[in-house]
């Protein structure tokens, strides 16, 4: 074996160790007033350890490793086939979806309350993930803090409910408008800004709204958050056991049925099973007008698509603005869907999660960032017997996922175009 290899593979196995050690390996325990360091239990100590011997092995001899990864079968046909014409394309997509909706419409009636809360997270997820999907996968602007236009729509319709008393039917178009104006003021600063930079700015900018949601104590509440937040209601009937406003009705006296704690979960399912759909309608249609055309352009080569005309202000502001709006529509629904939010929802690790989404599914992928959607969200819930290494497990899939298909589950085709070469 190569001599490099040697000294590449101790260094990888030492950072690990250092790195996993002082992580996971050492426990902070409380004691009155102090914080003891302890060592964690043998058992975890040993699988750090085997960690950095698998690490070790692994890069010595890495070549021998991805050439026999190289030869196992791929889960999902190549990407260099030729592509499938777009009408036809488009049209087995349209009807998949229509089966999904179709489904999705009959199946809580079926299953328990927790599955139908957990579907309806993961058509908030679905919402963000299509959102994020115009700014990173379409228009290649890396935007790490996305979280930040999810926050806005929710706190919208908190403060809302909290000071005026506006309903969610009317909070929701608000919400999305202001966190669509929120990310076309976001898009000025950054209009000459890509890669690495781009995601450095828009990072700061989602970390900014979180400290700003945090220290403004006396209009968003602080780190306390904001509670009794209304859930939407059905011509001015109420899902609850009692009438909170007056002048509405309940829904179980209405029809004459017995309270059932589902109607209120199924309703709002529904409603986030709507916009979802109505998400993916609109940026599907964005994504056939020369908007969406531009778009790609502009991910593809700037300079281009500059030297034919677009406009690269308009474009970064309409994509910025048009995924800002559609999390606002998220973050109103999650805001409705929880009944309490706070600073802490809004944090870092959902625009991770939401760009993870949006890279596993396929780039520009609207079936595979749904499909990314599901898996994400509902993968760690199969898995709450190892919730303590369910992130672990997340990274794990993530790598590999990036070794065997890093093009996504279903990543976006066109057809190209070869031109002879003129002689």
């Amino acid at each position: 074996m190569p001599a490099h290899n040697l000294k590449h593979a101790l260094f990888c196995a030492f950072i690990t160790l250092i790195i996993a050690y002082p992580i996971v390996g050492l426990d902070l325990e409380a004691e009155g007033v102090n914080i003891i360091l302890n060592s964690a239990d043998a058992f975890t100590v040993a699988m750090i350890l085997l960690a950095v011997v698998i690490v070790f092995l692994f890069q010595l001899f890495r070549d021998n490793v991805m050439a026999i990864l190289q030869k196992i079968p791929r889960p999902l046909p190549k990407v260099e086939k030729e592509p499938m014409a777009e009408n036809r394309r488009a049209k087995i997509e349209s009807w998949v979806l229509l089966g999904f909706v179709v489904f999705a419409l009959f199946w809580p009636f079926f299953v328990s309350r927790g599955s139908v809360d957990l579907a309806t997270l993961v058509l908030i997820y679905v919402m963000l993930a299509l959102g994020l999907n115009v700014v990173v996968g379409l228009a290649g602007l890396l935007d790490l803090g996305y979280v930040a236009f999810y926050a806005v729509g929710a706190y919208t319709f908190a403060l809302l409910s909290q000071y005026t008393g506006i309903s969610f039917w009317m909070a929701l178009p608000i919400g999305a408008l202001l966190a669509g104006l929120t990310g076309m003021i976001l898009g000025f600063p950054v209009l000459r800004l890509r890669g690495d930079y781009l995601a450095i700015v828009t990072l700061g900018f989602g970390e900014i709204i979180r400290i700003l949601l945090n220290n403004w104590t006396s209009l968003t509440g602080g780190p306390n958050g904001i509670g009794n937040i209304p859930d939407p209601t059905l011509f001015g009937m109420e899902f609850g056991r009692r009438v909170k406003e007056p002048g509405n009705t309940s829904f179980h006296e209405t029809f004459g049925i017995a309270y059932n704690s589902e109607h209120k979960v199924i309703f709002l399912y529904m409603i986030a099973l709507v916009l979802a759909v109505f998400t993916a309608l609109v940026i599907r249609r964005f994504m056939r007008m020369p908007v969406g055309r531009a778009w790609e352009a502009l991910r593809d080569d700037e300079i281009a698509s500059r030297s034919l005309g677009l406009s690269r202000t308009a474009v970064k502001l309409s994509a910025f603005t048009i995924g800002a709006f559609f999390a606002g529509f998220a973050g109103t629904v999650f805001a409705s869907k929880q009944g309490f939010i706070s600073p802490e929802s809004f944090v870092f690790l959902e625009s991770a999660i939401v760009l993870a989404i949006v890279v596993l599914g396929g780039m520009g992928s609207q079936v595979g960032v749904v499909l990314a959607a599901i898996a994400v969200t509902i993968l760690p819930e199969l898995a709450r017997e190892f919730s303590e290494y369910r992130m672990l497990i997340f990274g794990a899939a993530m790598v590999l996922m990036m070794v065997w298909r890093p093009q996504g589950l279903m990543p976006m085709r066109r057809i190209h175009i070869t031109l002879k070469k003129q002689e």
